[in-house]
């Protein structure tokens, strides 16, 4: 009997800790320096800098992201993705609005002819062994050329995660599904095929320093792009 109500006490206990772990707002900041700004198999910017602040509550999380062209070369950009976003289980919905200082350097403008903005929601699915996400642009600066008609720009990946000789990896295989001036294809093209390596270097016993490499092939285009960096976090 005694037993018995150890365990109801214990079990209470679980389950109020993890309804508090639940309920607490959580918050996370870091920066990626990289020697180029590759984005799902295209050539955005050279050497960067790459800021990230997020909140989270409840499965519901704010993300500000941003990208800082570094070298000096006159295709560097200023970028700034705002994510709203929401998990639950394997699952993730979002939106995600897309900025950088190349169409116009207002951030506040949202007309069609000339804003920097577009908004694209997506929807992401954890199985495991791999993952697939989908994304389509639904507004903002988006359109084809050829006729002026929205061109709701898609993006279909997999990635699968896996531990091989003290490194962790992601290989991922990326496509378009049909024509987007976006991302520069006439129709169905696998634009991103890419394969990176993390590796954790401890400096001292508490601060660690996350090194990465990225091997990145573009069959639509033909380009291939090998990408190094690392990650400051704070906690």
């Amino acid at each position: 009997m005694k037993l018995k109500r150890i365990l109801i006490v214990i079990l209470a206990i679980s389950i109020t800790s993890s309804s508090q772990a639940q309920n607490k707002i959580e918050g996370s900041l870091e920066a990626d320096f990289v020697s180029s700004y590759i984005w799902r198999g295209l050539h955005l910017g050279h050497v960067s800098l790459q800021p990230e602040l997020s909140v989270g509550w409840k499965g519901l999380s704010l993300t500000a992201w941003g990208n800082v062209g570094l070298s000096g070369h006159k295709d560097d950009n200023t970028e700034i993705n705002l994510i709203l976003s929401y998990q639950t289980g394997g699952l993730s919905l979002g939106v995600i609005d897309y900025w950088n200082d190349e169409h116009d350097t207002r951030f506040f403008y949202f007309k069609k002819d000339g804003t920097g903005h577009a908004l694209e929601g997506y929807v992401d699915y954890d199985f495991g062994p791999v993952s697939a996400s989908w994304q389509t642009f639904f507004a903002g600066n988006d359109y084809q050329k050829a006729d002026g008609k929205r061109a709701f720009s898609s993006y279909l990946e997999f990635m699968a995660p896996f531990r091989l000789v003290t490194c962790d990896w992601e290989a991922t295989a990326g496509l378009v599904p049909w024509a987007s001036d976006y991302y520069s294809t006439k129709g169905f093209c696998v634009t991103n095929l890419s394969l990176r390596a993390t590796k954790v270097i401890k400096i001292t016993d508490s601060f660690s320093l996350p090194l990465f490499a990225q091997l990145v092939a573009n069959p639509a285009s033909q380009d291939l792009y090998f990408v190094t960096g690392l990650t400051l976090k704070a906690f």
